[in-house]
């Protein structure tokens, strides 16, 4: 079997359009910024863009109770009492754990 140039359509006998072609695809597949890096990168950013925000409501929220467990005794003592289960002298504690399988 012969290989035959009339089989290929003028435009990609062109050496100008061949040139193209060939630099679009080294472009697109094994350049160092190629797309299929680029997609998982950009994928990358917005997870992390995502964990970012994530952090940033957890400070916030930290920040606001560690506030309050500094500036009020009352609420410092419920968190001990609730948290790690700290009682005075006299009473007892007793922990109510709800069943999840309904």
């Amino acid at each position: 079997m012969k290989f035959n140039l009339t089989n290929i359509p003028p435009i990609l006998r062109n050496k100008y359009t061949l040139t193209i072609l060939l630099f679009l695809v080294w472009l697109f597949f094994f350049d160092q910024n190629n797309l299929v890096d680029r997609y998982r990168m950009a994928r990358e950013i917005r997870q992390l863009e995502e964990n970012k925000q994530y952090y940033l409501e957890q400070i916030e929220k930290d920040s606001t109770r560690l506030h309050e467990l500094t500036t009020n005794r009352d609420n410092l003592e419920k968190f001990a009492r609730e948290q790690y289960l700290m009682k005075k002298e006299n009473e007892d504690v007793f922990v109510i754990v709800e069943d999840k399988r309904k």
